[in-house]
């Protein structure tokens, strides 16, 4: 781990495309399977990570593990080749050509989501107006689309007000159809199922 701690942080050692070097180091790390559990998911981190600070992205909103899962059996046989064989170029190969594959693929799934939302947004923008006229506020719009679903009390602390103007609102938007109202237990949810959509089927 030492050693694939300097390679990570000395740009000297290589000049490799970062994208080259990031799959190398997946590749590392997973090998070297330095913990009991979650060693995946820290190699998505550490991938991203290297993405953010060789200024390829902005912000984390790269989901690599997806094209991971979807792709499994693939991923751990290149994974093993490459580990099996002494004479092994042609596995390295196909390695970072199957990672590089899974950046792209990820990358033109976030831009799509992303546009999705964006678009979602406007949408409940242009029907969230004419509903509250004046006692509209962006704040409300941001609200609804910082998580899947909000709570009365959520809506009072987004919106500064009280419980009873957080639950009018709330039911004025599902009467809208642009929330769905969920009694669990004592408590009500209001699902965004649009924005819902979006996350779990980005691309599409």
């Amino acid at each position: 781990m030492s050693e694939l701690e300097t390679f990570i942080n000395t740009p000297e050692i290589c000049d490799w495309d970062p994208l080259i070097k990031l799959a190398v180091i997946h590749h590392q790390f997973e090998s070297i399977h330095p913990f009991y559990d979650g060693n995946g998911r820290t190699g998505s981190i550490i991938s991203i990570l290297l993405l953010v600070t060789n200024d390829l992205l902005n912000l984390p909103v790269l989901y690599l593990s997806r094209y991971i899962t979807h792709n499994k059996g693939e991923y751990y046989h290149l994974l093993q080749s490459i580990r099996e064989h002494d004479d092994n170029k042609t596995d390295w190969q196909n390695w970072v050509l199957f990672l590089l594959k899974g950046i792209e693929e990820t990358a033109r799934n976030a831009i799509a989501m992303v546009t999705s939302i964006r678009e979602l947004m406007q949408e409940f923008k242009f029907a969230l107006r004419p509903l509250f006229g004046k006692q509209y506020k962006h704040d409300l719009l941001n609200h609804l689309f910082s998580h899947p679903y909000t709570k009365i009390e959520f809506m009072e602390d987004a919106m500064q007000v009280k419980r009873n103007a957080a639950s009018k609102y709330l039911n004025m938007i599902v009467e809208a159809r642009l929330l769905e109202k969920w009694k669990i237990g004592k408590t009500n949810y209001y699902i965004n199922q649009k924005l819902i959509s979006v996350l779990m089927n980005p691309g599409e």
